[in-house]
């Protein structure tokens, strides 16, 4: 399990735990920390230049998705809707599990090729 995998699962188990207001923000507040860090922290170089431009747009999206992240952390600590807050961090996750997939396609695909690729 990578780190971005484990930050992802404990922000899920955070916010499927019941929203006491201080407690609940606290902890999605700090689960969202750890998603950020371990967002920043990956990273993926490619060799081939035919996997450039799809390394260019997970660059991009994982931009915005650090974004996001920025964003709702403010709104959890101070949206006085916690159901509205939470339903748009679900859909974060939704979005980020997406991300976590490229990354490894392009690994694959990256490894595939420098290994022959297929018939």
């Amino acid at each position: 399990m990578t780190g971005l995998e484990h930050a992802l699962l404990g922000l899920q188990q955070a916010l499927d735990t019941p929203r006491r207001h201080s407690f609940w923000r606290r902890l999605v507040r700090n689960r969202l920390n750890a998603v950020r860090d371990a967002l920043g922290a990956e990273w993926t170089r490619v060799e081939d230049a035919s996997l450039a431009s799809r390394e260019g747009t997970l660059v991009r999206e994982r931009t915005t998705l650090l974004r996001r992240l920025a964003e709702l952390g403010t709104q959890v600590l101070e949206a006085p809707d916690t159901d509205a807050v939470r339903a748009d961090l679900k859909r974060l996750c939704v979005d980020l599990e997406h991300h976590r997939q490229r990354i490894n396609d392009l690994v694959y695909d990256s490894v595939a090729m420098e290994l022959g690729g297929s018939d």
